[in-house]
Parts: structure tokens; sequence; C-alpha cells
């Protein structure tokens, strides 16, 4: 190509990329529809995007690079100690359901598609993956409760060099089977996956625990931690995969858990591998969409969408049902997980690769790649516009819900969240003071030390469930930080902060676009509380009923008592100043003196959420 064609092609990338990127923010689209018709367009449409003579052939050493830091990326969300209560179910998905999925798969492009027994095998291999890409925005829109969150999200990541190994393994293994039988065949396979788990695993661990001790005895300055990362990443891909074909990105995903698990903070690397996921997964679906043939498509025809509503409506929920048939998943947990399986950029580049060489055996390589698109476009249309529907219908996730993040573990954070989730409210306390989480965790609260204010904060979090932001911390500045991270995820009307000492003392007034809703009304900081809860004050849950009414909590408590909370119908409604009176029926979270300030009539009826 000519030098300004070259300039013009990858400004058009670019171009393409960032517009479907911001066009499905805007109409709040899964990113990948759109990237995906940007890549059509951009190729067999206009003709002005051909990644082949582009490239040429760097096209496939970018790719696979590009798939290697898209997983490492996607691995440093993954915490070790959700494994203690998803890790066999976790187990029986990889194994069992990777094989149900591999086979019926298979037995589909074979029947259906009409392909060859070793390009259906092989297809099967490639599609066993889903699509981490597309799984984790799924997941934040949703927030279901429970462990489904935990285990698409793993699955999402570990499954897609799982399928890659499988797709190499029965490559690799086809040739002595054609010339020397299946003995012969299935030796070279086993040789290869040993050498895949050797070479992947022994590089991965060796450059996550090297990567480590880097950062952790700061050897690099803060600005160069992530081009030093990126380093570690690249080197550790290409020198498993010069061991063993597509080990590489064995070693990036074990590499990414390792480093996550470490203990070393990652900001400055999440925030850098954020951006460039981004780019790459924009790029990428552009340039592979671009090399796809319409005319493949047509032909597929109804075979084609036949295909597509078999992997959907047959080989997932059968490989789901199967594969957590003695787990402790229930069946609507069991139902939704059988209907989240998008497939994303790891299959598209994945089948790419491929998909070429199947031509040095005369297969069907335009269709093999044709196939695997209408199934990833097929899977984010249909999971997409249907999964949250779903988990509401299931009731693994509400239109409001009413669980609480609280930014802060301290003494006050910690009253609250024990009377909140003694109300059976679903609390996430999130505190980077080691001290702070360690003793809300024995007092039976849920924790995580993730970094509030970092870019990445809200896809390390377990947020099932979790509907309102409260930032009770001491620093005000980090509380309106706090607050406005969050404001865009749970709305503005959801987000609240402590009032600002200065404002309680009416020494300064706030400005309203830098900071959260008031909590508990202007009156209240945080010094405000913990002076209260200091001079002995506890926090209580109080049953309000026709015998003992708000106005006997009044007289009871006198005008001390601070109401916080309402609880009806498990429904959660903070209160201040401006709040409707308590009512009959509902329980009342307040702040009061551990005895009553007059005799009452009626002794008021508290349940034990004392701070």
């Amino acid at each position: 190509m000519h030098e300004t064609d070259l300039l013009i092609s990858l400004t058009l990338i670019v171009v393409f990329g960032t517009g479907a990127q911001w066009l499905s923010w805007k109409l709040r689209l899964p990113s990948i529809l759109l990237l995906l018709a940007s890549g059509f367009i951009a190729g067999p449409v206009l003709n002005v995007v051909d990644p082949d003579k582009l490239l040429g052939p760097l096209l496939f050493p970018f790719v696979s690079i590009s798939v290697a830091v898209i997983l490492f990326e996607g691995s440093l969300s993954l915490k070790l100690p959700e494994l203690k209560q998803i890790g066999a179910v976790l187990g029986y998905i990889l194994s069992v359901g990777v094989f149900i999925t591999w086979g019926l798969i298979a037995l589909g492009a074979y029947y259906i598609l009409d392909f060859s027994v070793f390009a259906s095998i092989l297809l099967g291999a490639i599609l066993v993956v889903t699509g981490p890409t597309v799984i984790g925005p799924l997941l934040r829109q949703i927030r279901p409760i429970g462990q489904v969150g935990p285990i698409a999200r793993w699955e999402g990541i570990v499954i897609d060099p799982i399928g890659a190994v499988l797709a190499v393994l029965v490559f690799e293994a086809y040739a002595p089977l054609l010339s020397e039988g299946v003995n012969q065949s299935s030796i070279v396979a086993l040789q290869n996956l040993l050498s895949t788990i050797l070479y992947g695993g022994g590089i991965g661990a060796a450059a996550a625990i090297i990567l480590a001790w880097v950062l952790k005895n700061h050897a690099v300055p803060d600005h160069l931690e992530s081009l030093v990362t990126l380093l570690f990443v690249l080197t550790a891909f290409t020198a498993s995969n010069l061991c063993q074909e597509e080990s590489g990105l064995v070693a990036v995903t074990l590499m990414g858990v390792m480093l996550a698990n470490s203990g070393v903070t990652l900001k400055h690397i999440l925030e850098f591998k954020e951006s460039l996921s981004l780019l790459l997964i924009s790029g990428l679906f552009i340039l592979l969409a671009a090399r796809v043939e319409l005319r493949s498509i047509v032909q597929l025809g109804w075979r084609g969408l036949a295909f597509v509503a078999f992997v959907i409506l047959i080989v997932r929920p059968v490989a789901i049902f199967i594969s957590t048939a003695f787990s402790q998943l229930n069946w609507k947990e069991r139902l939704f997980l059988s209907w989240m399986a998008p497939r994303g950029i790891v299959a598209a580049a994945v089948s790419s690769v491929f998909a070429f060489k199947l031509s040095e055996y005369g297969t069907e390589g335009e269709q093999f790649v044709s196939a695997t698109f209408m199934v990833i476009v097929g899977t984010v249309v249909v999971y997409g516009l249907t999964a949250f529907p779903l988990a509401r219908k299931l009731g693994l996730a509400s239109s409001n819900p009413q669980g609480v993040l609280l930014l802060g573990a301290n003494e006050l954070a910690r009253a609250i969240g024990g009377a909140i989730q003694e109300a059976g409210i679903v609390v996430l306390l999130v505190d980077t003071n080691r001290w702070n989480i360690a003793t809300a965790r024995m007092e039976g609260l849920r924790t995580s030390s993730v970094n509030i204010l970092d870019e990445n904060a809200a896809h390390s979090l377990d947020l099932g469930g979790i509907g309102r932001f409260l930032a009770l911390t001491p620093n005000d500045e980090v509380n309106s930080l706090g607050a406005m991270h969050f404001a865009e995820l749970f709305g503005r009307a959801n987000v609240f902060q402590l009032t600002p000492w200065r404002r309680a003392e009416k020494q300064e007034r706030s400005v309203s676009h830098l900071r959260a809703r008031f909590l508990f009304g202007e009156d209240y900081s945080y010094q405000t509380l913990v002076d209260r809860l200091d001079s002995g004050a506890v926090i209580k849950t109080t049953k309000l009923t026709s015998e003992f009414t708000f106005k006997d909590f009044q007289e009871a408590y006198g005008g001390d008592a601070i109401p916080l909370f309402t609880i009806h119908n498990s429904k959660l409604a903070i209160l201040d100043s401006t709040s409707p009176e308590p009512k009959v029926g509902q329980k009342l979270i307040a702040i009061v003196d551990p005895q009553p300030a007059s005799p009452s009539p009626t002794p008021p009826p508290t349940e034990e959420a004392d701070a």
C-alpha cells in the first residue's frame, strides 16, 4: 500500500473504533455490536480498510499480542478469596461444561453447517470461550445477587486460554491422526497439553513473582510501572509461545491472577491497562470484522441462524445444568448462568488465526470465520437484551436494588453496616486500612480493600444487589470524590456523603455539583456521629407498632435520638430532616442513648444492632 493509504487506513481504524465506543455509550448498547458493524462498513462495504494489505504478515502477531494484553487486564480483577465459595462449581463448569460445550458445538457445526469433521471439532474448541469484554459490562449493569456474578466473571476470563489451547491441540493432532492413526495423535495431543501447562504455568508464575518483587521494592519509578508491566506481559507471552504454541495466553492469565492477589498496589497499572485494552479491543474488532466476507455470511443463510439458535438454546443450557447438577446453586442461578455466555474478541481473534491455517488443508476457511462472527453477534444481541430482564424475573437482580456500598470500615461505618446487615440488607464495606478491614470481617461484615478512587474500582467489586453508595470516612474530600466517582453507576439520587464538618458548623457552604446528597441531614458530620458513639450511644433497630409508635419512640429517647434509616418490606429509606415521619410497621434504625431518657409505658421493642 502507498504511504498515504496506510496513514488513512490507520486513522480510519481509530475513527471507527472510537466513534463506535462513543456511540454505544450514548445509545446504551453493547459496544461490540457497533464495533462489528463499523468493521463491516469499513471493510467489505466501503473497502476503505484492508487489514491484510495494511499489516501484512504483522496482522496475526498483532492480534495475538493484543489478546494477551486484554486477557492480562481482565485477570487482574480476579480475587482468589472468591474461590472459597465458587471454586467447586467453577471447576465443574471449566471441565465438564467445557467438554459438553465442545462436543455439542462440534456436532452442530457438522450437522447444521455441514462442516468437515476437522473444522467442526476445531470450531467447537474455539467457541467454548465466552467474552470477558462483554460479560463485564453486562454484570455491572445487572449486578446479580449471590454467586452467579463471580462465577460468570471468572469463567469469562479463565475459559479463554482453555479454548485457545484446545484449538491448538486439535490442530496439532490432526496431521498425526491422518498419517499415523489415533494412538499417535493422542500422544501428540497429550504432549502438547503437558507442554502448555509446563511452559505457560511456569513462565507465567515466574514472571508474576519477579514483577511483584520489582513493584513491591520500588525498583522502578512510578511513571514506568505500567510500561515495565507491559514489558513483562509481552516477554512472558512471547517466551511461552516460543516454547509451546498458544501457551502464552495461559501464562499471561496466570500472571494477572497472581499479581492481583500479591498485595502489590496496582493503581497505575490498572489505569494504563484499562485504557490500553479499550484501544486494543476497538482496533481488533475493526480489523477482524473488516476481513469478513459478507458473501460467506449470506451463503450460510438459514444454517447460520439455526446454528446460533442451537448454541444459545441447547448447548449452553445443557452444559450448565449438567456441570452444576451436584452444586449448591439453585435452579434460578443455574438458569441465569445458562443464559450468560456471550462470545467476544477472543473467539473472533482465534477463529481468524485458525481460519488462515485451515486454508492449508483446503477446508472452509471463510465460512469458519463467518460462523464465528454470527455466533458473536447473535449471543451479544440475545444476552445483552434479555439477561437483565431474566435476572429480575428470577429474583437475582432488581431494578431498585436495596444493598449499600459503604466507603469506610471505621467505627461509624461498622456500626451502621452492622445494623443494616442485621435487617437483611446487603452491605459491602470498602477501605484501604487493613486494621479496619480485619475488624469489620471479625464482626461478620463483607469487605473489600479496593481503593474506591481507582477508575477500576467498580470493575473489581462484587456489587450484586447493591444500589446505594454512602461515604462514611472522616476525610471530607475523599467522601466527595468517592461519591462523584460512583454517581454515574448508581445515579446521583442514590449517592450520599456525610456533611463536611465546616458545613455542619455553618463555617462555609459547599458547591453542590462537587458533592453528593448529605447523609442524615446537614447537621451531622463524621465527628458529630462518632462523638455520640464514643459518649455511650448505640445504634439500635426498633420495630414501630401500634403500641409503640414513632411518637412513643421520641418520648422514650428524647430529642437526642438520631433517626438514620427505615426498613419496610425489605426496602431501605435514608432519613433526614425532610423525610416523612416513620410509620407503624416500619423498622427504625437510629442512634440512641443506651437507656431511654424517660420511662415508657411500653418498653421499646429493639432488635440486636448495637454498635
